[in-house]
């Protein structure tokens, strides 16, 4: 019984500490960063950029592994028998020669070096250094598009958390409008200026506002998120970001020309250099399996040594014991060599080679393709972001002038509004309208600082620090 209590006793101290052990765990971290940490942290984090890395690194060695095929090939051996027995029978001398066990035992040791050096394989080596060669320099650019489009993600998250920020700032302004109003609109019902219809329309709208300001929240809080996924952070972090340079949003917009866009993509982007590379080097992949059709040529030079420890024959139980000098003096005086030159020559291996060499050619036509495919989507993508660009530009300039227009439109209801001279219908319309307004251009002027962007993306110029 007293086991029990005690038992009971911890079990409660413990059901206790739990809730404070999960505030501990469950407390966020706050961060303060600017778009360039962020873009620095994907960079860091990202798996994508480690994944290029590996494979970067994986061609490095492909290169090393064909520049050694240039090399000739060494080996070394070394064998210690340290007892040796064998049994035997044997005639001997007499007469008529009876046969008679032989035990033979012995003590050894074989020392040899032999090398290898490849004269000729039908250019095989020559054509498997070329192709790792360009691969490994596709890789490279692979890498530099894959940090390329990290960034350019990061962008367009921070972009839109910046611009979920405005529009969540928007909402509440709108939202506490509507309260104040309400609060008016409960004062004039209760002097008798406002019928319990229009009190009741404001506490409706009051709510609207109330429910766009959550769900304005909620979407905030979800583009944080994705952030996060990109930056690759606790998902508890607290992201605080730094706001965009005026110049940045307030830059004037410019008439891209297409023609120079396309031009421009097509030199800059690495990623299409890639492809070319990847052509080429499938190009190679040909010859290299094409090699098997040809005669291969081979040096070999091998060196070997050994000695005998110690000898002895045992026949007829006499054991006889053969002296042999030290070791080392029978392994210097032992040495012997062998050169060879060696010719070897498939001439029909069931077409195997055809089908390599096939294989090899088809690789290369639809890594051609992918090249010629990767042009015409670069000359594309650059027409649309043009157009995109140009709309976003437009688009400013209709925003601006809407919500000009619906501030004046809101000032004005709202006078005749509170004289009574207009109704809750329209004074409800036209804070729409204004509220419709101010995101309208809060979504055009971060459309159009994004649409730079896509530009510089497309185009292969986006600069990363």
């Amino acid at each position: 019984m007293k086991f029990a209590h005690i038992t009971c006793i911890v079990g409660v101290f413990i059901v206790l500490l739990l809730p404070l052990h999960a505030g501990a765990t469950a407390e966020s971290t706050e961060k303060h960063l600017s778009l360039d940490d962020c873009i620095s942290i994907a960079l860091e984090n990202a798996s994508s950029l480690k994944k290029a890395e590996n494979a970067l690194q994986l061609q490095g060695s492909d290169v090393l592994r064909s520049y050694g095929s240039f090399l000739p090939k060494i080996s070394a051996s070394a064998g210690y028998i340290p007892s040796s027995v064998s049994r035997t029978y044997r005639l001997n001398s007499a007469t008529p020669p009876e046969a008679v066990k032989l035990k033979t035992e012995q003590e050894s040791i074989d020392l040899s070096i032999a090398t290898s050096l490849n004269l000729f394989n039908g250019f095989r080596d020559y054509a498997a250094l070329r192709s790792a060669l360009k691969s490994e320099r596709s890789a490279e650019l692979s890498l530099a598009r894959a940090r390329q489009s990290v960034a350019f993600d990061v962008i367009q998250n921070y972009y839109q958390v910046l611009l979920n920020q405005e529009v969540l700032a928007i909402a509440q302004e709108n939202l506490l409008t509507a309260k104040d109003q309400l609060t008016l609109s409960e004062r004039q019902f209760q002097i008798g200026l406002k019928a319990l219809p229009d009190l009741y329309q404001q506490q409706a709208e009051a709510a609207r506002s109330e429910l766009s300001a959550n769900q304005a929240e909620a979407r905030l809080e979800q583009s944080r998120l994705e952030l996060l996924r990109r930056l690759r952070l606790d998902a508890r972090t607290r992201l605080v970001l730094a706001p965009l340079p005026p110049s940045t949003l307030a830059a004037e917009p410019v008439k891209p020309d297409i023609d120079s866009l396309v031009a421009l993509g097509l030199q800059n982007r690495s990623d299409i250099e890639s492809r070319k590379l990847d052509a080429d080097a499938a190009k190679w992949q040909i010859r290299q399996a094409a090699s098997s059709w040809y005669p291969k040529l081979d040096l070999n030079v091998a060196i070997s040594t050994g000695g005998i420890e110690s000898l002895r024959q045992t026949s007829d139980g006499l054991e006889t014991s053969f002296a042999y000098p030290p070791l080392d003096e029978q392994l210097e005086n032992s040495f012997g060599y062998t050169v060879s030159l060696n010719m070897s020559w498939a001439l029909f291996d069931g077409f195997q080679t055809r089908h390599n060499v096939e294989q090899a050619r088809i690789n290369h036509l639809n890594r051609r393709l992918d090249y010629e495919d990767l042009q015409s989507d670069i000359a594309i993508d650059m027409q649309q972001a043009a157009l995109e660009y140009r709309s976003a530009a437009a688009g400013i300039a209709s925003a601006k002038t809407g919500l000009k227009a619906a501030k004046a439109a809101y000032e004005a209801i709202k006078r005749k509004y509170d004289l009574g001279a207009s109704g809750f219908v329209e004074l409800s319309a036209a804070r729409s309208t204004l509220f419709a307004a101010m995101s309208t251009l809060s979504q055009a002027t971060y459309s159009l600082a994004l649409q730079k962007e896509v530009l510089n993306y497309v185009a292969g110029t986006l600069t990363i620090d």
